[in-house]
């Protein structure tokens, strides 16, 4: 980790420094790996706080390479201006894929998983709300127009009644 965060500072002082972009494929495709290599294995250990704040002080000079931020900037703040998950979060997420792979074996299971803001869906494209009341199934669907008023932007819903 020493070794790669050196290159990185070298790098960032030869070249007026990395873009975020490439620091973010480096971290994601070679330094997160290795910091989440076998975590089903030792997550316990993530129980005592000098493991945690081993794994943050890592990714928070990471972040500031990212982010181009002073060294007194807190973790948390790093992780918001660059748009990483917190390295603890995803200790547990990789965990958690382990052990629902070895419950379910290799089948075709959706989780959660972080996407590209550019690939979000657009909220029009998912609005139905499904409500149970009793025997009672209705669905809402609610849209806008994008038109904008004084008042703020309007919408309307329709509501269905399932029996």
């Amino acid at each position: 980790m020493r070794k790669t965060n050196t290159q990185l500072i070298k790098s960032d002082e030869l070249t007026w420094g990395i873009k975020h972009e490439a620091i973010a494929t480096i971290y994601k495709g070679a330094i997160l790996p290795l910091l989440t290599y076998g975590a089903p294995v030792w997550i316990e250990a993530m129980n005592f706080e000098h493991n945690r704040q081993k794994y943050i002080r890592v990714q928070g000079l990471i972040n500031i390479r990212m982010a181009k931020a002073f060294r007194t900037t807190s973790s948390e703040a790093l992780c918001m201006l660059t748009g990483m998950t917190t390295i603890l979060i995803k200790v547990e997420e990789e965990t958690a894929h382990y052990k629902i792979k070895q419950k379910f074996g290799h089948r075709n299971i959706e989780w959660d998983c972080d996407v590209e803001i550019q690939n979000w869906p657009h909220p029009a494209e998912f609005g139905t709300i499904h409500e149970v009341v009793g025997n009672e199934k209705t669905s809402i669907q609610v849209y806008t127009d994008g038109s904008k008023q004084e008042q703020g932007v309007g919408s309307g819903a329709v509501i269905f009644k399932k029996k």
